[in-house]
């Protein structure tokens, strides 16, 4: 299958199976560009807000991963602050054809729930969270 007969069924099957907290389509003039939104996962500092993302779709997909970014602000110490680039394994190195672009914002939403401190992007965001001020982390998070 052509990657592009490939996004047509991803987005065929995003159409009939909606997620609550994702809402992502292709731009209607180009496939390979994605534009939509995510809803900040309960029991986070990002609970109930919505953050709009971009996904760039590289010709070689599935075989390589789509590029998804924040284009909202966002403090977390996995997002580079000034492009909104998502650091996340599946995203680079750890990616497999048999995911999609739903299985990828679903990671994200994890991410935003299960930070990884360790390698920060942000590193004002990791530190808050390796010092363990979850209070000060949230705030800020919050804030944003």
């Amino acid at each position: 299958m052509s990657s592009t007969g490939r996004l047509l069924k991803e987005y065929n099957d995003i159409k009939k199976n909606i997620e609550i907290n994702i809402n992502i389509k292709p731009y209607e003039d180009d496939l390979y560009k994605w534009k939509g939104f995510i809803i900040g996962p309960n029991g986070t500092p990002y609970q109930g807000k919505s953050f709009n993302i971009e996904c760039s779709v590289p010709l070689s997909y599935p075989l390589s991963p789509p590029k998804i970014t924040f284009v909202d602000q966002i403090f977390h110490p996995n997002v580079y602050p000034s492009n909104g680039e998502i650091c996340l394994d599946i995203l680079k190195n750890q990616w497999t054809p048999a995911w999609t672009i739903l299985f990828s914002c679903q990671a994200i939403i994890v991410l935003l729930t299960n930070p990884e401190p360790n390698s920060p992007l942000n590193c004002d965001a990791g530190n808050f969270l390796r010092s363990k001020d979850y209070r000060g982390f949230s705030s800020i998070a919050k804030f944003i």
